[in-house]
C-alpha cells in the first residue's frame, strides 16, 4: 500500500500565507505525479496543482502567481506554497499521488485531506 500524509492546513487571515507538505510512504517503485487538488463545500474536487517526477509543473488559473508546487524526489515528498490568501480558497486540500507498486500497475493514492480556512 501507498500511505500519503498531508500537513501544514490550518486557519489564517487573507493575505497571509500556508506551507503543505504530503510525504508518501509504504512500498513505491516509482511516483510519476503529485499533486494537489481542493474541495470547497458544495462544490466539485478540482485540481489546483502538479508536478512531474522531472520537476514540469502546472498550476490551475485560479491561484496561479500566488501559489507554488515543489517536490522533492528523495523524500517522496511534494509541498504547496500558498501566499496572498483569499476568503475563496478556503477547502479541503488533498495530495495525490500517481504511484506505482512493485507487481502493480500504476494508480492514484490519496491523502486524507487538510483543512485550510482563510478568514476575512
Amino acid at each position: 500500500q501507498v500511505q500519503l500524509v498531508e500537513s501544514g492546513g490550518g486557519l489564517v487571515q487573507a493575505g497571509g500565507s500556508l506551507r503543505l507538505s504530503c510525504a508518501a510512504s509504504g512500498s513505491i517503485v516509482s511516483i510519476n505525479v503529485m499533486g494537489w487538488y481542493r474541495q470547497a463545500p458544495g462544490k466539485q474536487r478540482e485540481l489546483i496543482a502538479g508536478i512531474t517526477s522531472g520537476g514540469s509543473t502546472n498550476v490551475a488559473d485560479s491561484v496561479k502567481g500566488r501559489f507554488t508546487i515543489s517536490r522533492d524526489n528523495a523524500k517522496n515528498t511534494v509541498y504547496l506554497q500558498m501566499n496572498s490568501l483569499k476568503p475563496e480558497d478556503t477547502a479541503v486540500y488533498y495530495c495525490n499521488a500517481r504511484a506505482t507498486r512493485p507487481g502493480w500497475n500504476t494508480r492514484d493514492y490519496w491523502g486524507q485531506g487538510t483543512q485550510v480556512t482563510v478568514s476575512s
